[in-house]
């Protein structure tokens, strides 16, 4: 077992992963992420992209192949190991904003940073300082009901920047937003991670969201190509990935 290059935070080798219906995902898909990186992955929807966030990061284990986090081999975890390294190094952005409903919004943006044993106190304090950020430091009182679509899913960003990981997982992370915000949020999240250290893998089928990243990576039907040229997309496309994965 090869260990990855000592500069690539993230590493994945001839990574196969089929889901459990039996259909096929990844095709033996390899790559190495520098850190502190923006990285696109890029393609059409169904072409793999969400699979490979998920292998990457440990939400999902590929039936062959391996994947390396700082030299250490994710592929071998256990499950409750990958647990560890989602709650303590990585963080998650999904395509549909998921909140605690009986939470209020700060509570919310802090749960991670509480969960890791952080004090109620200085948890607050950092999720209100990237709800600033993010234009909904007004909002930190209300319930999510109480918001809008947009709202809600820049109180997942806050929730994944807040306790500064290693890796920033973003799937397709401002398809909830109109395209007036979807600038604005992306230069939030860009910035922060720069400014941060944050490695981001960001999943994405829009261009103007893939041209932010440092580089891009392709997929089409689960394995790596040189180009693939991807359609505008329409404010009814950018609503409808909500519901659907890549």
């Amino acid at each position: 077992m090869e260990a990855p290059p000592d500069n690539d935070v993230l590493w994945a080798r001839s990574l196969h992963y089929t889901h459990a219906d039996g259909s096929p995902a990844l095709g033996g898909v390899s790559l190495g992420v520098r850190e502190g990186e923006i990285l696109a992955v890029t393609g059409p929807r169904g072409s793999g992209k969400t699979s490979l966030l998920h292998c990457l990061s440990g939400l999902a284990r590929g039936q062959r192949g391996e994947v390396w986090f700082n030299s250490v081999p994710v592929h071998t975890m256990g499950p409750m190991a990958r647990e560890r390294l989602r709650r303590d190094r990585f963080g998650w952005i999904d395509p549909a904003p998921v909140l605690v409903p009986e939470l209020n919004v700060w509570e919310n943006a802090a749960l991670p940073l509480m969960l890791r044993g952080t004090s109620r106190r200085r948890a607050k304090v950092a999720a209100l300082e990237w709800l600033e950020r993010l234009d909904i430091g007004d909002k930190s009182r209300l319930r999510p009901c109480e918001l809008t679509q947009s709202e809600r899913q820049r109180v997942c960003i806050t929730r994944a920047l807040a306790p500064a990981p290693s890796v920033l997982f973003a799937d397709e992370p401002t398809a909830p937003l109109h395209r007036a915000d979807r600038g604005h949020v992306l230069r939030t999240l860009t910035t922060a991670a720069r400014s941060h250290g944050i490695t981001v893998v960001l999943a994405t089928h829009d261009p103007d969201t893939a041209a932010l990243a440092d580089r891009t990576v392709s997929l089409l039907d689960g394995r790596r190509v040189r180009t693939v040229h991807l359609p505008p997309v329409t404010e009814s496309e950018g609503r409808a990935a909500c519901s659907l994965s890549a």
